[in-house]
């Protein structure tokens, strides 16, 4: 039994020493948070994104840290005639412009859910048809995009879902976001 119980611990060991890639938790037995993984060193995290200008790179790497993984290695798209390269790829902009042809492509309307508090729009979203946005306010795109541009934000989208149909999905990166 001391040889079954010693070859154990060697092969623990040598696990150990031979640098195995398995990956570990926290001391405290629970996963780490996207939130907690994207707080780190801003230089650790790798960008990647595609057809990024130069204003866009500088941008990128200031707020590494807080912006999503997905926003990281996007396509960056300038204009409505820039698509995709594939369909379900991960597309991202700060053009009000892409941002509008692609919601006037889909029957989109700007919409925000208002603060109680001021006149602001509080969160941004679209108002799809068919879709029941009965909590949404419609606001003009001016107030859309102002408040767009004011916080900084990142327009994650797609143009197709991977099947090829076409996909409404969009999410909105902010380098500024309060911790929930």
């Amino acid at each position: 039994m001391a040889t079954t119980r010693s070859s154990s611990t060697e092969t623990r060991s040598r696990r150990r020493d031979s640098g195995s890639s398995e990956r570990r938790r926290p001391r405290s037995g629970r996963a780490s948070t996207s939130r907690e993984r994207r707080s780190g060193d801003p230089g650790s995290r790798s960008i990647t994104a595609k057809n990024v200008t130069a204003q866009e790179r500088t941008f990128l790497a200031e707020h590494a840290s807080q912006l999503s993984p997905t926003t990281l290695r996007a396509k960056w798209i300038h204009s409505p005639d820039e698509h995709e390269d594939r369909s379900g790829q991960s597309l991202a902009t700060r053009s009000g412009d892409v941002i509008r042809a692609w919601a006037d492509q889909r029957g989109a309307k700007p919409a925000t859910v208002r603060s109680r508090q001021s006149d602001q729009p509080r969160t941004l979203r679209f108002d799809f048809p068919g879709y029941g946005g009965g909590r949404l306010e419609p606001i003009d795109w001016e107030a859309w995009l102002g408040t767009f541009k004011r916080r900084k934000l990142v327009f994650l989208f797609q143009e197709h879902k991977r099947d090829g149909s076409e996909s409404n999905f969009f999410r909105l990166d902010s380098p500024e976001r309060e911790e929930g």
